[in-house]
């Protein structure tokens, strides 16, 4: 075992700090004591002769550094005297990891054009993972569906069970009362210039048509999308996600498409009920507020309602089923080891969820139009 030791030399051109022996983390604090009785001359050149240093440790090399560091602080000039690779190489590394922590960036304002580019920069990003995640989505679905055998129908009915069945109330609900308001103030300006009748024509389309599919797709979006995101979300933090990629099971095979057919399958039958809902919604209020029987009000519905505007609303379900469910659980997979991160995706997945459903009734509303649907 070697001892250790700290020689000090005073020449002409400065001071010299001889080391000896070991240089470890359990000696290097009596040493440290030893420098800290010495006054150091700025017009001299301290020396740091490691030469007769048989051994030295990541603690020893970062108390040469910050040696090293308080010398050039007060202006001192010092220098090391070593010859061992081994030695030089800890002090290097000590001095490049060091440098990297101790680097500190001045705070600076943005921008205007800064931020907004930063922003822009993240939401590119944000787009392009989602294509990607969309791409390999498609890809696992045509092997999924190449054969009956792959179809999970057991998570899928277990899916339009906690998507569907238990939403149906809430939606039922929903509808309703959107039917019965729409009624009542269209009531009050159709009884201004006798037109009492044409509420059933108002009602009928833009509850079929637009309505009930839009708001039966933001409960949804309210409710199974949080879910979705949280439960994969949580899944990637435990990391299940993981075990099961281990262990050979596909997630796209058992958590992630069978979600996606269930929302999609689902929604166009929630927008029945809920086109149901909103019509005896608003039947409610024309026979109350206008006088007009159910059975004029269900003849005139047959008369001038056009059984398009009903398969115009139900064929928008399984888009607005398949927008809410992939970006739920993108957003799910994007989940960081951290339940602020949890919380963070959870709520960017229903407020995107239900700015995709508004864009995508918007599209079908331009479309459709055009095509005179």
């Amino acid at each position: 075992m070697y001892n250790q030791s700290l020689d000090i030399a005073y020449t002409d051109n400065g001071l010299s700090l001889i080391f000896r022996g070991e240089l470890t983390l359990h000696n290097i604090s009596k040493i440290q004591k030893k420098i800290d009785t010495l006054e150091f001359e700025k017009d001299k050149t301290v020396l740091l002769d490691l030469a007769k240093v048989v051994l030295l440790d990541s603690a020893a090399a970062i108390f040469i550094y910050n040696l090293e560091k308080k010398l050039h602080s007060e202006n001192i000039e010092s220098e090391i005297l070593c010859d061992d690779k081994d030695l030089l190489s800890m002090l290097a590394l000590v001095k490049l990891q060091k440098s990297r922590y101790d680097k500190k960036e001045e705070p600076k304002k943005r921008g205007v054009l800064e931020r907004l580019g930063r922003v822009v920069y993240a939401k590119q990003m944000l787009f392009l993972q989602f294509i990607a995640f969309l791409g390999e989505l498609f890809a696992h679905s045509f092997h999924y569906l190449s054969s009956l055998k792959n179809i999970r129908y057991k998570e899928m009915l277990f899916e339009i069970n906690e998507s569907g069945v238990k939403a149906l109330s809430i939606v039922a609900i929903t509808t309703f009362l959107i039917g019965v308001v729409v009624a009542y103030q269209s009531a009050y300006q159709l009884k201004m210039y006798g037109a009492n009748i044409f509420i059933v024509d108002m009602l009928g389309i833009s509850i079929l048509r637009e309505l009930a599919p839009l708001i039966t797709a933001i409960v949804i979006a309210g409710r199974s999308a949080s879910a979705y995101t949280a439960q994969i979300g949580t899944m990637k933090i435990t990391q299940e996600l993981d075990a099961m990629k281990t262990m050979g099971f596909n997630p796209y095979k058992f958590l992630i498409l069978p979600r996606i057919f269930a929302l999609m399958i689902v929604v166009p039958l929630l927008i029945f009920v809920a086109d149901i809902m909103g019509v005896i919604g608003g039947m409610i209020i024309a026979s109350v507020d206008l006088g007009i029987s159910a059975t004029l009000f269900l003849d005139r519905f047959d008369d001038v309602i056009a059984a398009k505007h009903f398969f115009v609303g139900i064929a928008k379900g399984p888009f607005f089923g398949f927008l809410i469910a992939s970006i739920a659980i993108h957003r799910g997979l994007s989940v960081e080891d951290s339940t602020q991160s949890l919380g963070t995706n959870t709520t960017k997945s229903v407020v995107e969820a239900i700015f995709a459903v508004i864009i995508c009734d918007a599209l079908f509303s331009i479309v459709l139009t055009k095509l005179g649907i």
